[in-house]
């Protein structure tokens, strides 16, 4: 079969220079990667209100014999793609359905395709898509007149041009009993979302023997294309109009009408019926074109040659379509980049591909073995991971950086204990009081009391009356002791429980932050984080028993070995032998230089001794109270330290931050069965087919990149 669209002579021979070839080639293959489908494309628009002789204009420009019997051609859009070869011939017809069909009509309509062995076919082909799309009239009774679904002939071979060409259905005036409101509405709509793309080149086909005020494709083409930038107007059947208003046609024709574009117009006059019916050829109709407005009524309006007749429409469609894919290809690239990063961004959104088990059990341990990667350098403090920057832009409170973080909680344990983690805590009159509503477990752990010394020695003293036994008096029981520290320390549980939970909650915080990293499907990460939970609940349970034992340990008998509290104990009875000299010094009368001269006489020693003397206790139980505050004072400093110790090391450390990477192990994904790889991992339905129809557009938008670029 041998396409020959142009016939007798060289037909849009324009459109082959050697530059727009090329372009059109470019944009050719691209359309042929299915883009065109979700980026404009340049390409010619032929529109007009109905029977203004679009079809007639469309073949004469195309070479293609368009049915122009009513309401055949005109019920959806055809879309022509021309392409020049001297190799190969063929002629494809195939239908695109419009994104409102259901699954079900898409996968119908997509499969039709014919090859035709000629043009002749044409009308059966556009009478099976009619009926394939459910257009009232053709096989159906109800439904709409009109289809939003394309018809797409593909014709390559000695077609003489390269070209994308759309014929669109008439426009509407008024409703009838062949065409309703919704067939009208449907009608805009298509035609709309053709002429609002910037790279649609509207061929703007008015009739001349009608007022072209009234004629809705102006206003139309106005409204999308305001300064005429790319809008041609086609002025057709002129034979029709009556003899003496050829003025009116030559003003528009000339642009010097009230409706004005700046791409001009174009007058044709297309060969009538009876014509076409005789054989009449490319070639006569040419001649019989320019010779009827070479006749006088014609010819004294003095009209531009260059905007008349097929010929001339051909040449300037050349020069603008070219000049026009000139402008508009940078732009093409650009939104196919822009296009290409987005389809990128949605298939990394979608996860790794997983067909099998296997697939799934590599895609889990890929995950948990960052998931371990990230989590070990985040408790080892290794903030400069190489993969991404996970532990940039922390800040408290969602901190990424969890070694840091733990840091910080045990430091603020640890000072609360210090300075605030007592029961009693002996001020001075100097001293400022804070307000204990800003402490960080005050509202966990109660309000602590703030006694004076006497206070305390009256507190002592109560203790030591009811847990006398049998020691000499001067000496306190061992329990005395422990009851005094029991109590001073009884605030402990709850600061440390409070502590312990401020660590879990930064701890959870950060795996959630981990699992936000690495993994992209919220369903993935939901099920993860439930195998997460439950093991995390595990280590919970086990830091919440490790701290019960270590409250445990506290309320048993008072024990150490740490030479601190000999220290301590030691350092207390100094300072009280030092207070008790300095005061006895008091008393020692000074010269007028308040230089002491206690040992220059007898007298004067003998007054230092005296007031010594008069310092020592002779109320033993008071002596016993000295000797236990001493102890309670000296121990629980000790103890307090330790404490804090064994909560940051054995609580926060052994249970909760030493085996966070093994929440989700490796390990733990290899013993998964299958059904739970499956339950976890696997891809949905949909998923594969989102999938699959982004990677493939993915890479036609990589070949035509590829394309443009050549």
């Amino acid at each position: 079969m041998a396409v020959k669209i142009i016939e007798n002579d060289n037909g849009l021979e324009g459109l082959k220079s050697k530059k727009s070839t090329q372009r059109l080639n470019q944009i050719d293959r691209i359309r042929e990667f299915g883009v065109g489908d979700h980026i404009s494309l340049p390409q010619l628009a032929v529109c007009g209100d109905q029977s203004a002789g679009k079809s007639s204009a469309l073949e004469r420009i195309t070479g293609i014999p368009f049915p122009r019997e009513d309401g055949v051609c005109t019920k959806f859009p055809t879309e022509i793609i021309l392409r020049h070869s001297t190799e190969t011939s063929r002629i494809t017809a195939t239908i695109i359905p419009t994104s409102a069909r259901s699954e079900p009509d898409k996968v119908l309509l997509r499969a039709y395709h014919k090859e035709l062995d000629n043009f002749t076919e044409l009308p059966d082909v556009i009478l099976e898509a009619a009926t394939l799309m459910r257009i009232r009239g053709y096989g159906v009774n109800e439904g709409p007149a009109f289809a939003a679904d394309v018809l797409r002939i593909e014709v390559v071979g000695d077609t003489g041009l390269h070209l994308t060409v759309v014929d669109l259905p008439g426009l509407i005036a008024v409703e009838n009993d062949e065409q309703t409101e919704e067939d009208i509405a449907l009608v805009d709509t298509l035609v709309d979302a053709y002429l609002k793309s910037s790279r649609t080149i509207i061929l703007a086909v008015v009739q001349a023997n009608n007022d072209i005020a009234n004629q809705s494709i102006i206003r139309r083409a106005r409204k999308f294309d305001r300064d005429g930038q790319r809008t041609v107007g086609i002025i057709t059947k002129p034979d029709l109009i009556n003899k003496g208003t050829e003025g009116r046609i030559a003003s528009l024709a000339k642009n010097e009408s009230p409706i004005k574009l700046k791409l001009g117009f174009y007058l044709l006059k297309n060969p009538s019926p009876s014509q076409l019916e005789s054989g009449m050829s490319r070639s006569e109709q040419i001649h019989q074109e320019l010779d009827f407005f070479a006749s006088a009524s014609w010819k004294e309006h003095r009209l531009d040659p260059s905007r008349i007749g097929i010929i001339s429409l051909q040449h300037f469609l050349q020069d603008l379509h070219s000049r026009h894919i000139e402008k508009e290809l940078p732009m093409v690239r650009g939104e196919i980049t822009a296009l290409l990063t987005k389809i990128d961004g949605s298939l990394t959104s979608l996860g790794e591909e997983r067909q099998t088990p296997t697939d799934i059990r590599m895609f889990l341990a890929r995950l948990s073995m960052k998931f371990h990667s990230l989590t070990q350098a985040a408790i080892d403090g290794n903030y400069h991971w190489t993969e991404g920057d996970f532990f940039a832009g922390s800040s408290e409170g969602s901190s990424t950086r969890l070694r840091a973080e733990i840091h910080r909680l045990n430091g603020r344990f640890s000072t609360y204990m210090r300075d605030k983690g007592h029961l009693r805590k002996l001020y001075s009159d100097s001293e400022p009081i804070v307000d204990s509503k800003s402490d960080v477990y005050s509202e966990e752990e109660g309000e602590m009391l703030r006694v004076a010394q006497q206070e305390v020695e009256e507190w002592v003293k109560r203790v030591y009356l009811r847990t006398r036994g049998r020691e000499l008096p001067g000496n306190y029981n061992h329990v005395l002791l422990s009851e005094l520290y029991h109590e001073q320390s009884s605030r402990w549980t709850l600061t440390a429980s409070a502590h312990l939970t401020s660590v879990l909650a930064a701890t959870a915080s950060f795996v959630d932050m981990v699992l936000n990293c690495i993994v992209v499907e919220e369903d993935v990460k939901s099920r993860i984080r439930e195998i997460i939970q439950s093991k995390f609940e595990i280590q919970k349970l086990a830091a919440a028993k490790e701290l019960e034992m270590l409250i445990k340990d506290e309320k048993r008998q008072p024990i150490t070995y740490n030479h601190y509290y000999t220290d301590n104990i030691q350092n207390a009875r100094h300072d009280a032998v030092k207070g008790n000299i300095q005061k006895a010094m008091q008393s020692v009368e000074y010269d007028q230089n308040g230089k002491l001269h206690a040992c220059k006489t007898a007298m004067d020693s003998m007054k230092l001794i005296t007031s010594l003397q008069n310092r020592v206790i002779v109320n033993m139980d008071d002596q016993a109270c000295s000797e236990a505050l001493a102890g309670l004072n000296a121990y629980y400093k000790v103890a307090m330290k330790t404490f804090v110790d064994n909560v940051c090391r054995q609580v926060i450390e052994r249970h909760i931050v030493s085996d966070l990477p093994d929440l989700f192990s490796p390990m733990i994904v290899m013993e998964l069965s299958d059904q739970n790889l499956v339950h976890i991992a696997a891809e949905p339905p949909q998923q594969k087919e989102k999938r699959a129809a982004l990677s493939g557009l993915a890479q036609n938008l990589r070949d035509s990149l590829t394309h443009l670029h050549n």
